[in-house]
C-alpha cells in the first residue's frame, strides 16, 4: 500500500528501465506523488515510507525540479477549481465504480457539504446521472481543507431505494475497519444521507473496501435483491467513445420475414 502509485511506476522504472527517466517525466511522477501524497504532509494520512523514498531518488537524480511547496500549490489549486462544470462534471472529474448486488458510484468532491447541499435541483442532478449512467447508489466523499491545511471529509448517500440507502448508511455508521466515525447531519433532501466523517484520515481509498465488503455479503445474503428491478437494457458503458449505444432503444425488432428474407440471401449466396 502506497499514498501514490505513481510511486510504483517510479520505482518499476528505476529498477527495470533507468534510462527512460529524464526531466520531463521525472517532473510528471514527482508531482502526481506530491499531489496525492498531499505534499508529503504525515498530518493527511495518505504519504508512506516508500512514496518519501522515491520523492527524495527523483529530487537526488533531478535537483532543478520545482519546489515542492510550489508545485504542490499550483496543482491543488487547479484540482479544487470546479468553477464552471456542471454535475456530471463534478461527478466524473474523481469517480471510481463498484458493482455487486448494487452498481455503486464513489466520486470524489472538491467542495463543501454545505455548498454541495445548496446546489438548486440537486436531487433531480444526481437522479438523472444515476439514470444516465446505470447506478443505483451514490456514495459521495467532499474534501475541503482548514485554514491550517487539516482535511475535512463529509459523506453523501444518495439513493432513490430507502432500504438500499439505509442499508448503506447503516453498514457504513458501524463500520470498524476503518472506523469512519460518521455523524448525521440534518439534510433538507428526502433521498440524501449526510454525514460529517470523524475519521478524516480515512480518504477514499479506505472507504472502498468498506463498499466492496457490504456489496459481497449482500450478494450472499440477498439483502438488496428486491430494491430496484433490473433494467431490461443494460446501460451504456461509462468508457464508451461513442455518444449512445445500439441497445439505448431497446432489442432490435426481428420479424419471421426478416428471417425467411436473410436465409435465402445466404441460400443465393452459397449457389
Amino acid at each position: 500500500m502506497v499514498g501514490s502509485c505513481a510511486t510504483l511506476v517510479t520505482e518499476r522504472i528505476i529498477q527495470k528501465a533507468p534510462q527512460i527517466l529524464d526531466q520531463q517525466l521525472a517532473q510528471l511522477l514527482y508531482a502526481t506523488v506530491l499531489l496525492d501524497c498531499v505534499n508529503m504532509a504525515p498530518a493527511a494520512g495518505k504519504v508512506t515510507p516508500k512514496d518519501s523514498q522515491y520523492v527524495a531518488v527523483l529530487e537526488t537524480r533531478f535537483p532543478t525540479l520545482p519546489p515542492r511547496g510550489a508545485l504542490f500549490q499550483a496543482l491543488q489549486n487547479a484540482k479544487f477549481d470546479v468553477s464552471g462544470l456542471n454535475m456530471e462534471q463534478m461527478l466524473l472529474k474523481d469517480m471510481k465504480a463498484v458493482s455487486g448486488s448494487l452498481n455503486v458510484a464513489v466520486p470524489v468532491l472538491y467542495i463543501t457539504l454545505k455548498e454541495f447541499l445548496q446546489r438548486s435541483d440537486l436531487e433531480a442532478e444526481l437522479s438523472a446521472f444515476c439514470q444516465k449512467s446505470g447506478f443505483d447508489l451514490l456514495l459521495m466523499m467532499t474534501i475541503s481543507f482548514t485554514e491550517s491545511k487539516e482535511p475535512i471529509r463529509e459523506l453523501v448517500v444518495f439513493s432513490h431505494s430507502a432500504s438500499c440507502r439505509e442499508q448503506v448508511s447503516k453498514y457504513l455508521e458501524q463500520a470498524h475497519n476503518p472506523a469512519l466515525n460518521l455523524s448525521p447531519i440534518s439534510c433538507p433532501h428526502p433521498h440524501i444521507s449526510a454525514y460529517q466523517q470523524g475519521n478524516t484520515l480515512a480518504s477514499r481509498k479506505k472507504l472502498l473496501p468498506l463498499v466492496k465488503d457490504f456489496l459481497r455479503e449482500c450478494d450472499g445474503d440477498g439483502c438488496l435483491g428486491d430494491t430496484e428491478e433490473e433494467s431490461e437494457v443494460p446501460p451504456t458503458p461509462m468508457n464508451s467513445l461513442v455518444d449512445g449505444c445500439p441497445l439505448d432503444e431497446g432489442l432490435p425488432r426481428i420479424t419471421a420475414e426478416d428471417l425467411q428474407d436473410k436465409l435465402h440471401q445466404m441460400e443465393s449466396a452459397d449457389l
